[in-house]
């Protein structure tokens, strides 16, 4: 049954697709076996018990089952904040319940001064979902970082009654968006949020920044367990590697922000000034990175 995976405990069943989430979201309980997650360990106590809870609730195939093999819906913390998952309040909280159609993607609420929240990527849908994340306030916008996490992004938009935005490199993705960002230029989408265009991994992807604290990255770059440090995956760049380093290039100077929040990946607090070095020291790795065909078996989170 694999490593940890007795029969009346936590198990990850067949259905794994290798995507990370539980691994982010109970890490020393479910890490990476033989090219699939895998419980390493039964929990401990009520903390870990927590934690396994969340990754059943996140996993997008739904693989990390329970004793039993039922999720009990009771114990399903999202949307989870981000910074004390323990209360019920927060300025960014993690959606869950990752959607298989975006390859299983995190999506974030961020909320505002004034009660409203913007959902950043999105979960998977269903009615229910969005009125567990309306809860929290009224959601005004969905911001699409880039194509491969467009999906429900319409349903999401049209059950809150709120814009959904996408940047016009990938607008094929979503056709029918209400708000269409434009070339490369930072643009302004409400106070204290911006829009900065970073093509590379997608034509159309897009970073945004919150308050000079967050920066929801989509998949242009990421936190690396692996290396401890910012990380771009060249493995997976759809559109163009020398793109993404341009992007980097340009943007480099301007990014302020303590928090990376991205689509894969880690999650990750710095300091302003530990942060802006890493991405710049990022930008000098990205340049000498050359074009490769897509690999997905090359990702190492």
């Amino acid at each position: 049954m694999g490593i940890g995976q007795a029969g009346d405990g936590w198990r990850v069943d067949e259905r794994c697709t290798n995507c990370d989430v539980a691994r982010q979201l109970a890490p020393g309980l479910v890490g990476e076996v033989a090219g699939r997650s895998a419980v390493l360990r039964q929990p401990g106590d009520a903390a870990e018990t927590a934690r396994l809870h969340a990754a059943a609730h996140a996993c997008p195939t739904r693989s990390v089952r329970p004793p039993g093999g039922r999720l009990d819906p009771a114990r399903d913390p999202f949307p989870m904040p981000l910074e004390d998952p323990g209360s019920d309040t927060g300025a960014v909280l993690l959606c869950g319940h990752n959607s298989p159609h975006t390859a299983g993607a995190n999506s974030y609420l961020l909320r505002r001064p004034d009660g409203t929240s913007m959902m950043i990527d999105t979960p998977r849908w269903s009615p229910a979902l969005a009125a567990r994340y309306e809860a929290r306030g009224p959601v005004t916008d969905v911001l699409l970082t880039h194509r491969d996490h467009a999906a429900h992004g319409r349903s999401y938009a049209d059950g809150f009654g709120a814009r959904l935005w996408i940047h016009e490199g990938d607008l094929a993705a979503a056709p029918d968006a209400d708000r269409v960002l434009r070339g490369t230029e930072p643009a302004e989408i409400a106070d204290g949020v911006l829009a900065l265009p970073f093509p590379g991994h997608t034509r159309g992807s897009v970073l945004y920044l919150a308050d000079e604290r967050y920066c929801f990255s989509g998949d242009s770059f990421y936190w690396s367990r692996t290396t401890a440090d910012v990380e771009v995956v060249d493995s997976v760049t759809w559109y163009s590697i020398r793109e993404l380093a341009a992007s980097l290039a340009r943007t480099a100077d301007r990014l302020r922000f303590e928090w990376l929040l991205p689509g894969h990946g880690d999650r990750r607090r710095l300091p302003h000034e530990e942060m802006a070095a890493r991405i710049r020291n990022l930008t000098a790795r990205t340049r000498e990175l050359a074009p490769r065909p897509v690999d997905f078996t090359a990702v190492r989170w």
